[in-house]
């Protein structure tokens, strides 16, 4: 009972510093009561974000992937799973229907699919550019001169997920790749000043909170314009597939301590936490969010995307999947976001 002040007073400084040391944020995170953390982020989203919901078309062109990640369904190793992979006139329809149905960016994700070359993928980029849409890609590690190319092709941001920051722990759940080399591609994407998102995955298998709470300060310290969040949720042919599944209200506390902390990023309710919990848009909207991104891939390709269990299942109608995000955004007394939804940085003297 005692340890409420010492709460309240962290996160007073949190909402009117945003700062705090690492153990601090242990202390908020393995608090008990969440809801004085919630109302501080929605706060401070209110403050610096507004109280705009922003919309992204997602495509997911492509579920074949040359990585082994323990977690993900996509993983090269998993024999189990039909692949697809979209044609471009297919991805540019895609395009053009979330872009009819208001969606003012697009994002195009995929496993790392060494199919696509970096010219054709410079060609999609260009020809969804000229429908008046910001593109957002997500598909994983290149070279700093490949992202120098779908930069100048008009990508205006990128998602690259640390998923951990802990070296120890992403080696372990990393086979082959190199935890040095995703950090470079992060501060790469920076440099060539792309709007760049990163993120983690909140429940994996040996995860601690002060692992927890180095994420956040990496992101602090990467000045990351998007920070996506979610659930670890096992899926069958992985190897961790046994293990337990991420708790919703542990993914909730994250995103509002990534809120409190760098007050004027965007941060989706991602697709995992709405998976997870029937609420997890509305409750994700309510600690700090200000971001969702509906599939408007093709309903033939959705369900095989399968990172994990659940995707792209019970999405039948574009339109309906829509309306439904509306009601949810208009129900919290938020609007719709009607420009590109690019950060809003404190330094731009921007007041809303």
């Amino acid at each position: 009972m005692n340890a409420m002040p010492e709460l309240e007073t962290l996160i007073n400084t949190l909402e009117n510093e945003h700062a705090l040391d690492r153990a601090d944020l242990v202390k908020l995170l393995t608090c008990e009561e969440a809801f004085p953390v919630y109302t501080a982020a929605d706060r401070v989203r209110k403050k610096f974000a507004g109280d705009d919901v922003h919309l992204r078309g997602l495509i997911e062109f492509s579920s074949y992937c040359c990585r082994t990640c323990f977690y993900c369904g996509l993983r090269a190793a998993n024999n189990k799973i039909k692949r697809f992979r979209m044609e471009p006139d297919e991805i540019i329809e895609c395009a053009k229907h979330a872009v009819s149905c208001g969606m003012k960016t697009i994002v195009l994700q995929s496993g790392e699919d060494r199919f696509f070359t970096i010219n054709e993928l410079c060609s999609i980029v260009n020809r969804i550019k000229c429908m008046d849409v910001a593109v957002t890609l997500s598909i994983g590690e290149l070279s700093k001169s490949e992202y120098t190319a779908l930069k100048n092709a008009g990508t205006d941001r990128y998602l690259l997920r640390i998923e951990t920051s802990n070296k120890q722990l992403y080696k372990s759940l990393h086979p082959g790749m190199s935890y040095k080399n995703r950090v470079r591609c992060l501060y790469d994407l920076k440099e060539l000043d792309y709007e760049t998102g990163t993120g983690c995955l909140i429940g994996l298998p040996g995860q601690t909170p002060e692992m927890l709470a180095d994420d956040l300060l990496f992101f602090k310290e990467l000045d990351a314009d998007m920070i996506g969040m979610g659930p670890f949720i096992p899926c069958a042919g992985t190897p961790l597939e046994l293990q337990d599944g991420g708790n919703v209200g542990a993914v909730l506390k994250m995103m509002a301590l990534a809120r409190l902390l760098m007050p004027d990023i965007n941060i989706p309710a991602t697709t995992a936490l709405g998976i997870k919990d029937s609420g997890g848009y509305e409750k994700g909207l309510g600690c700090g969010a200000n971001v969702i991104m509906p599939n408007m891939g093709r309903s033939e390709y959705k369900k095989l995307y399968a990172i994990y269990p659940g995707k792209g299942e019970g999405i039948t109608n574009l339109e309906n999947q829509i309306e439904a995000i509306k009601s949810t955004v208009f129900k919290l007394g938020r609007s719709i976001g009607r420009d590109y939804g690019n950060r809003k940085r404190l330094s731009d003297n921007h007041s809303v």
